[in-house]
């Protein structure tokens, strides 16, 4: 089981970038997705939690409306769509998948409303995401 983020880069306040999130070695379709984030010194924060199968999406108030999670299941990838990028959208970006041994594809945090950490049991490598101009 194995996931890559990848997209990341500098980009100029109100451009976007489009994070992916590769998974190999399990079908992504079937286990929830969380992106998060990570500023050092700071608590790294959800940024969106996403279910497979059904598609429900959870976004933090801080991306809402601006952030889209989607999904390709023939390339088994998720991606981060981020438009309207702020300064404050520095940080790492991760991935992370849920096992669904658990809770199915919904995952922990749709049947439990909770978009959090350590629901998430495999992580890719994080990528950077710098906004500045």
């Amino acid at each position: 089981v194995q996931l890559q983020a990848y997209g990341g880069g500098l980009v100029q306040p109100g451009g976007f970038l489009r994070l992916s999130c590769a998974a190999s070695g399990f079908t992504l379709e079937n286990y929830a997705i969380g992106w998060f984030r990570h500023v050092p010194g700071k608590e790294r924060e959800a940024v969106s939690c996403n279910s497979g199968k059904n598609g429900k999406t959870f976004y933090a108030d801080s991306v809402k409306g601006r952030f889209t999670v989607s999904r390709d299941n023939a390339k088994n990838t998720v991606y981060l769509q981020m438009n309207s990028l702020k300064p404050e959208d520095t940080a790492v970006y991760y991935c992370a998948a849920d096992d669904p041994k658990y809770y199915g594809a919904m995952g922990y945090w749709e049947v439990t409303g909770r978009c959090i950490a350590n629901a998430f049991d495999n992580w890719g490598q994080g990528t950077q995401v710098t906004v500045s101009s």
